[in-house]
């Protein structure tokens, strides 16, 4: 029987960003390649993608034309000011949908942040991806289909419709995270930049810069560094930086790196990351140099080998003796020991979303702000969970104050398996990935809207830089409650307690206004109250009983699955509220599963991860993949609300790369 082609349905959305104002209709782009990007600017799996895109975007330039779709989850990101700052941000250099009620995401059957939909020339579907590094497999299936419509006559090269938006002017350009300097000046990591910038104590005054300003990954003199988008700033302790040999450590997120900042000199050097993005782990178990395994958690010391994703914030930890990494890409909270360069993950188990516990199990969903209280306890703004975290240390724990008089023995006092095993991470404020809002009162019912920064305040209580409410907030952990400390600011990505003066003061990371701001601590906080609200996306309907549960996935052209240990596919899934899943959670291999839905729940959201690992290459003689092959690691985890009703389908199908 001929397989069904499935012809792409029109664009609609609100407006157009990137084509000089002009509507664009899939008519004008027969003859090109589609690639529909479907993002939100908040997903940081969705930037990574955009990254990725990249380099095919400018090989292909004259037959590829990528359209991002913008379909929001947050609801400031349906703000058409906040998603143009975002689109020139993050230098996108393709036209963007603007699809605010989601009604090009309900076309195309999205499902998850990011997805990819190709079309071919003709305007027919050919592929379904979702998550990110499907980089590889496009690099594969464009060339096909170039070479397919050629011979057709069904390709037209040309320039696409890209048109430059202005660009912003300003000593700054969306900062990202604000560090206090001896002496009273400020280092700011400007972002857009991509360099680190000396602001004297006006927060005015540029007292010099620390890289080009050009993207990129180079180290040396500080006119000679590169970052790319570098978030995150701490200080080392003055006995640690005289050992390391540098002063600051910084998260140069889209680089994928860990950089030393010497202050005296200016230099950069590379400390962690070997600059390939980290997925997931796949394969045999860790080894150290002698062949022995590594414990649970540990990384091994050899930090330019390790592959991380996305460091947002880091902090100097009291109690580990080491930098602690917000590790927003995979979701997870790792550990930097700057004398040994040991690196190791010290809470999340990579899953995506909200999850208490021993640290080892919890789930945290783009963690991006970190803090230090007095006790050692680390603070964190987990941006897609819109909460409050907090990661804690035993009592039993050595001391701060053991700790902290001979920092210089940080190197005899690494993260012990017991430590970590008795570290456990709370929940402050916040319900899960789709619930968030703008609500102060009792911490159980108040609502936050993906907060990036955040710090602690002289009376033990937490501010935090409510990114998406334009607001900081203020958690006191006695009587666990929220209230509001300023508002009506753009998008606040950093807040820091500012105690150089008679007064203390906080300063605030304008990010869209390129710009800090100083702010008083009010006497009397704001009590809000504009409401707790949930992403809004369709309900599938699924009748109760059995639910057949499949995720497609194709291996690219040129690629082959990797069984050298074991299935390498994989289903992990729950479900909110958990009664709603009666049989069929739980982790286990291949992509497909038999759920059973309970009778008496009426919604909820089936959470699902599924992942696939695949090989560059063919088999050699033996049949075996060689061990040298180029391996890739697929993975999305999927929220899909569910309305329980007895006309329901019965069967659900996801793409993790559907081939069409």
């Amino acid at each position: 029987m001929a397989h069904l082609r499935v012809r792409a349905s029109e664009l609609e959305g609100r407006g157009w960003l990137n084509t000089g104002g002009k509507p664009l209709g899939l008519e004008q782009l027969r003859g090109k390649i589609v690639l529909l990007d479907f993002w939100t600017f908040c997903c940081i799996n969705c930037l990574h993608v955009i990254d990725e895109l990249r380099p095919l975007e400018q090989q292909y330039a004259d037959v590829l034309v990528t359209v991002g779709v913008h379909s929001p989850k947050f609801e400031h990101e349906a703000d058409p000011v906040a998603l143009a700052s975002a689109v020139e941000r993050y230098e996108i250099r393709h036209p963007v949908l603007d699809d605010p009620e989601l009604l090009t995401w309900q076309a195309y059957a999205a499902r998850a942040w990011p997805t990819l939909v190709v079309i071919d020339p003709e305007g027919y579907i050919v592929a379904h991806l979702s998550g990110e590094g499907h980089a590889a497999g496009l690099a594969s299936l464009i060339p096909e289909l170039i070479a397919k419509h050629e011979a057709k006559g069904t390709l037209h090269r040309g320039d696409g419709p890209y048109v430059a938006p202005e660009p912003t002017a300003g000593d700054l350009r969306f900062p990202g995270k604000v560090l206090p300097l001896a002496g009273g000046n400020f280092l700011v990591s400007d972002t857009g930049h991509h360099r680190l910038v000396e602001l004297g104590p006006d927060l005015l005054t540029v007292v010099r810069t620390i890289g080009q300003g050009t993207k990129g990954h180079q180290d040396g003199p500080a006119e000679a560094a590169r970052f790319n988008e570098p978030q995150g700033l701490t200080l080392l302790p003055a006995a640690v930086a005289a050992q390391a040999g540098y002063d600051v450590v910084v998260a140069d997120s889209v680089n994928h790196r860990l950089r030393g900042v010497n202050l005296a000199e200016g230099s950069v050097r590379t400390l962690a990351g070997s600059g390939v993005q980290r997925l997931l782990e796949a394969g045999p178990a860790r080894v150290d140099d002698d062949g022995a395994p590594l414990a649970s958690g540990d990384l091994g010391m050899r930090p330019l080998e390790v592959a991380l994703s996305s460091p947002w914030d880091v902090v100097w930890s009291r109690q580990l003796n080491r930098v602690v990494v917000a590790m927003a890409g995979v979701h997870q909270i790792f550990g930097f020991d700057p004398l040994t360069g040991q690196l190791t993950i010290v809470a999340g188990n990579g899953l995506e979303g909200l999850l208490d516990g021993p640290a080892e199990q919890a789930w945290f969903a783009q963690p991006s702000g970190l803090a230090e209280d007095a006790d050692g306890s680390i603070w964190v703004a987990d941006s897609e969970t819109s909460a409050l975290r907090v990661l804690r240390f035993p009592s039993s724990q050595v001391s701060n104050s053991k700790r902290t008089q001979n920092p210089s023995s940080v190197h005899q006092l690494p993260l012990s398996s017991d430590e970590s095993a008795s570290l456990t991470v709370e929940t402050a404020v916040g319900e899960g990935l789709f619930d968030f809002g703008f609500r102060d009162g009792a911490a159980a019912q108040a609502r936050l809207q993906h907060p990036l920064g955040v710090t602690v305040l002289p009376d033990g209580s937490i501010a935090l830089a409510d990114t998406y409410n334009g607001a900081v907030r203020r958690y006191d952990p006695v009587n666990r409650s929220v209230s509001t400390l300023a508002r009506g600011l753009s998008e606040p990505s950093d807040v820091l307690l500012d105690t150089t003066g008679r007064t203390p003061l906080l300063i605030v990371v304008e990010a869209n206004q390129h710009r800090l701001v100083r702010l008083p601590v009010p006497k009397e906080a704001l009590q809000v109250d504009e409401g707790a609200v949930q992403t809004q996306r369709p309900k599938t309907p699924v009748a109760a009983g059995a639910l057949e549960l499949q995720v497609r996935f194709t291996a690219p052209t040129g690629q082959k699955l990797d069984y050298r240990w074991g299935d390498p596919t994989q289903l992990k899934i729950s479900a909110t509220p958990p009664e709603l899943l009666r049989d069929g959670g739980g982790t286990s291999i291949g992509l497909t599963r038999i759920l059973t839905l309970a009778d008496g729940v009426t919604e909820g959201v089936l959470h699902i991860t599924a992942r696939a690992a695949a090989c560059d290459g063919t088999e050699d003689a033996d049949g075996e993949i060689p061990d040298h092959a180029a391996c890739h690691l697929y993975q999305q985890d999927w929220g899909i609300p569910v309305l329980l009703d007895p006309a329901g389908a019965s069967e659900l199908t996801l793409d993790l790369r559907g081939m069409d």
